[in-house]
């Protein structure tokens, strides 16, 4: 017996046999029926709960291959700065938010991007120091790679005007003064962030549910978290509660390899809601921070080439550990976001594939942001996955130019690139780097249409590709990346009921106005989570 009927809608199947249906029937957590209205089974319609979609258009539950989701949580909680425009708002909201908290409370999180600000320069701790003499802050840039500390943070790290940057990271400094400027970047950072205090078990909670919440209004029926082994008792305490409406797939940090080890745990590794998915690494930076690793020099500071991350340190540590990945045949996600930190991490891959026995690896490369040609193809050869985040090419897109000059810039998120030399791309938000909102990474993908509004017909518009080819990345070729293809990622019977209703058919209008697309209902595992 049937328990819901969606019928009299667009239903965009991502199956090849079968690419459209009007009507789709659920029983229990499967969808047990994909095809006409009409053709529906009798006794199917006369017991389930029958919703006439209107025309609206139902697609494969959307999967975010890269978010850092418990922490957004915690950001939708925080300070917000991610729209402040100048340096008078940036230090007002910090005052604002200093008069909320009681004496030696931290503020954290802000989500700041310097970019946007009228002049684009980089804050410092001068702008914030006279509203938060009570409370120690760390502010994070929008791309997690970058920190601006107040006085009263530095002081309790320790960082002064003799202190060292550490391996993998930089304490900016005034070139005048030699006073550290309160920006503190990758490696840098954590002198910082390990003072501040662990949040409850509860608070974790409170801040997952805000994020679920999130994720069900977008139709992201699953995510990948880019997080660490603490946040798996979070979920794992959801999932008890029966209050994760969002199935996770959860990696750990590279630097825990260990712990597969010791415990002999190949992954994926739990059920079809919860399970432990392999172990992130880090090769380099950021763009916007200027850690993202190049051949090349910055082109607006020539002495500035990136940083490898702290976890390249020691030299050979990060091939090493991802021996010992592969040993216990472990998914790896490795961010490699300069051209030359790709092109060392596919040394690294190459090296320990090649004194390994073949096998379906499915390893990633998170970002693949700025490839040599040669590189793309070594990404084919081997069998690598692209994890892509496409909001970024609209909002970089505003700005890259200047960091990195328009020759570079040219081989900057080659999307069609990559799938016409053979490599599987699969779409994240990188969240809360930009929006948990798959329509606007389709929208960027298909249009690469700039945020400043200076590309309408697209940044580097020869690396667009269909919204077919999108819209997969986000559903069927996401669920590869999971091993889980077999379950999930396309309409069809027998595969778990994971849905998004859209009110309109984004393939009947031109691909500008995907954005005004709004997301009706969201099905996990054969319940409604949401519903506008």
């Amino acid at each position: 017996m049937a328990d819901l009927i969606l019928v009299n809608g667009h239903v965009w199947t991502n199956n090849p046999r079968q690419p459209w249906a009007d009507a789709v029937v659920v029983r229990g957590t499967a969808i047990s029926f994909v095809g006409a209205g009409k053709d529906i089974p009798a006794s199917d319609a006369a017991s389930a709960s029958v919703i006439d979609l209107r025309g609206g258009l139902v697609l494969p539950g959307f999967i975010d291959c890269h978010t850092h989701f418990l922490e957004g949580g915690f950001s939708l909680e925080s300070l917000q700065l991610a729209d402040v425009r100048s340096r008078e708002e940036f230090t007002a909201r910090v005052e604002a938010k200093a008069r909320e908290l009681d004496a030696g409370q931290w503020i954290l999180k802000g989500e700041w991007d310097h970019e946007l600000l009228d002049p684009p320069d980089l804050p410092r701790k001068d702008w914030v120091d006279a509203v938060t003499r009570r409370n120690p802050i760390c502010l994070n840039r929008h791309d997690l790679h970058m920190v601006l500390a107040n006085s009263a943070a530095l002081d309790a790290a320790g960082i002064a005007r003799d202190t060292p940057s550490p391996p993998g990271g930089e304490i900016q400094k005034d070139p005048e003064t030699g006073e550290p400027t309160g920006i503190l970047t990758d490696a840098a950072m954590d002198l910082v962030l390990r003072l501040v205090p662990e949040p409850s078990l509860e608070e974790k909670m409170r801040a997952a549910k805000t994020a679920l919440r999130l994720a069900a209004r977008h139709g992201v029926t699953s995510v990948h978290d880019m997080g660490d082994s603490s946040h798996f008792e979070t979920y794992q305490e959801l999932l008890r509660r029966e209050e994760l409406t969002c199935r996770i797939s959860l990696f750990f940090p590279i630097t825990e390899v260990e712990l597969f080890t010791r415990l002999k745990l190949a992954a994926p590794f739990g059920d079809a809601f919860l399970r432990i998915a392999g172990l992130k690494g880090f090769v380099d930076g950021s763009l916007g921070s200027e850690t993202a690793l190049f051949f090349d020099p910055y082109a607006d500071d020539p002495d500035r080439f990136g940083l490898f991350h702290s976890q390249m340190f020691p030299e050979g540590m990060m091939e090493k550990r991802i021996a010992e990945a592969d040993r216990a045949r472990v998914q790896l996600a490795v961010h490699a976001i300069g051209d030359r930190a790709n092109a060392v991490l596919l040394d690294m891959f190459e090296r320990v594939m090649a004194g390994a026995k073949p096998r379906d690896r499915r390893w990633r490369i998170e970002h693949a942001q700025h490839l040599r040609m040669e590189d793309v193809e070594r990404m084919a050869r081997l069998g690598l996955i692209a994890s892509v985040q496409p909001y970024h090419i609209i909002d970089d897109g505003c700005w890259a130019e200047k960091k990195i000059g328009p020759t570079r810039c040219r081989f900057t998120h080659m999307y069609q690139t990559l799938i016409r030399n053979g490599v599987r791309l699969i779409f994240g938000s990188d969240w809360t780097v930009a929006p948990l909102d798959p329509l606007a990474g389709i929208f960027a993908a298909v249009t690469r249409r700039t945020l400043d509004g200076k590309h309408p017909d697209g940044w580097i518009r020869e690396e667009k590709i269909s919204l077919e080819e999108a819209v997969k990345a986000y559903t069927l070729d996401a669920a590869y990346a999971e091993f889980d293809e077999g379950r999930r990622g396309s309409i069809e019977e027998r595969k778990l009921a994971d849905l998004v209703v859209l009110d309109r058919n984004i393939f009947r209008i031109p691909p500008e106005r995907i954005p005004q697309a709004r997301v009706l209902m969201t099905i996990v595992n054969g319940q409604i989570v949401y519903q506008e």
